[in-house]
């Protein structure tokens, strides 16, 4: 088997970095410098002064422009590793904004640990960028730190390992239920752990009208099913509010035990727990209903193998990885639902947006046709990129977020055209 990690050590030690900044204006002369640079820079900060921050976006690259955040708290797999070893990762984030969206992103670790520090920091970068990619930080820290920055800045903020993650599992399970014929809204859907990833797929799937009652959320062995008589629920309050909030609105009917008695005659299992691959077992997934749904999306060993899943009698099994059929991955959001919010001149990414993006990817994969190996479009797609941007750009539009003023259809060209420029030939089919 290819040691990616060994290669990929050698590859970065020869880059030296994945990212350079390459100017985009032409500088043939003193000319262009007078232009680019003094004199004649004091007329774009002086009309920038005179006419306000919206005026930063039409003469800066304020507006395609990033901030990709991390204290390197959860890095991957491999939990509190510091700023530093996160540096790498957030480079490559960065490097697939651009390559996948056209958005130009720029890698930002901090020492810096507490959420009011978080947030101060984040607010005073502000300036600088369009929009905030907050990534690999721990929770229960960042879901607090991603609520304070919505409300408090006026850019688009968001949490890849929340509202990425939930926005690719809601497409692919779109197209999972079409495939069983299944109602997805009524259906008992198993969350195998409920960290960041886990608990935003349950507040997208409260948003997208699936019945929460009927959700089953099981932790760690000593806290199994989550739901209203969970003994421990008001230690939950203060201790893990996510788990308390889950608490409130899952397990109507007051289930008690662990894997076992949670995928007992359950639709589909969602697991975003600690890598397998024996984490969930064959004989849980045999218990399930007919045609159950498999998304064993720990990273770099999915929780069941899908080849075990199969085995057991799953009908459709995602995971995170390329090297399997149904990759689940957050590069199929944050590109294209950064690239429609950036275009929009949007001042927050709504829930609204990110429900737009996921059906607008699902819709994509359903015209290629479905089949029980491809419920989502792959990373190589660009067209799946541009239809999910158009989506969160439409959305914006209609919810009066967009603060743009061209027409609607004056955006959409663009979007392409930045999406189309900035793929490599061999991703452009």
């Amino acid at each position: 088997m290819r040691d990616w990690g060994k290669e990929s050590v050698r590859r970065h030690a020869e880059a030296r970095g994945k990212l350079e900044v390459v100017p985009k204006v032409p500088v043939r002369g003193r000319e262009d410098f007078s232009i680019w640079y003094t004199p004649g820079v004091a007329g774009p900060a002086r009309a920038i002064a005179e006419g306000g921050p919206e005026k930063v976006n039409e003469l800066t690259w304020r507006w395609n422009t990033v901030a990709v955040v991390s204290d390197g708290t959860r890095v991957l797999g491999l939990g509190d590793v510091g700023p530093h070893a996160a540096l790498p990762v957030m480079e490559g984030k960065a490097l697939l904004f651009k390559v996948l969206g056209g958005v130009d992103a720029v890698p930002i670790v901090t020492n810096l640990r507490g959420l009011d520090e978080l947030v101060s920091l984040v607010k005073a970068l502000e300036p600088s960028f369009g929009g905030v990619n907050l990534e690999d930080i721990e929770s229960p820290k960042c879901f607090a730190l991603l609520e304070r920055l919505r409300e408090e800045l006026d850019i688009p903020v968001w949490h890849d390992d929340q509202q990425g993650t939930a926005l690719v599992v809601l497409a692919a399970l779109l197209n999972a239920f079409k495939l069983v014929g299944k109602d997805m809204r009524k259906a008992k859907i198993v969350l195998f752990g409920l960290g960041a990833a886990n608990y935003s797929v349950l507040r997208y799937l409260k948003v997208y009208g699936v019945d929460t009652g009927n959700v089953m959320v099981v932790e760690r062995p000593g806290i199994g099913i989550l739901g209203p008589n969970h003994p421990r629920l008001e230690e939950f309050r203060s201790r893990a509010p996510h788990w308390y909030e889950a608490s409130l609105i899952t397990n109507r009917e007051g289930l008690e035990g662990g894997p076992e008695e949670a995928f007992r005659g359950a639709d589909a299992v969602i697991a975003a727990s600690k890598p397998g691959p024996d984490t969930i077992k064959p004989e849980w997934v045999r218990l399930m209903a007919d045609k159950p749904i498999v998304f064993a999306l720990a990273n770099p060993v999915p929780e069941i193998l899908p080849e075990r899943a199969l085995k057991a009698g799953a009908y459709v099994v995602a995971t995170g990885r390329s090297d399997y059929p149904n990759q689940v991955n957050n590069s199929l959001g944050f590109p294209a639902v950064f690239r429609g919010a950036l275009s929009s001149w949007a001042r927050k990414i709504s829930d609204g947006m990110c429900i737009a993006a996921a059906e607008a990817l699902a819709g994509h994969a359903e015209e290629r046709g479905l089949r029980r190996d491809y419920i989502i479009p792959s990373m190589d797609d660009a067209e799946a990129y541009v239809k999910e941007a158009w989506a969160v750009a439409e959305a914006a539009y209609a919810e009066g977020l967009a603060r743009r003023r061209e027409p609607l259809s004056v955006v959409k060209e663009e979007i392409r055209e930045m999406i189309m420029r900035a793929r490599p030939e061999s991703l452009k089919h």
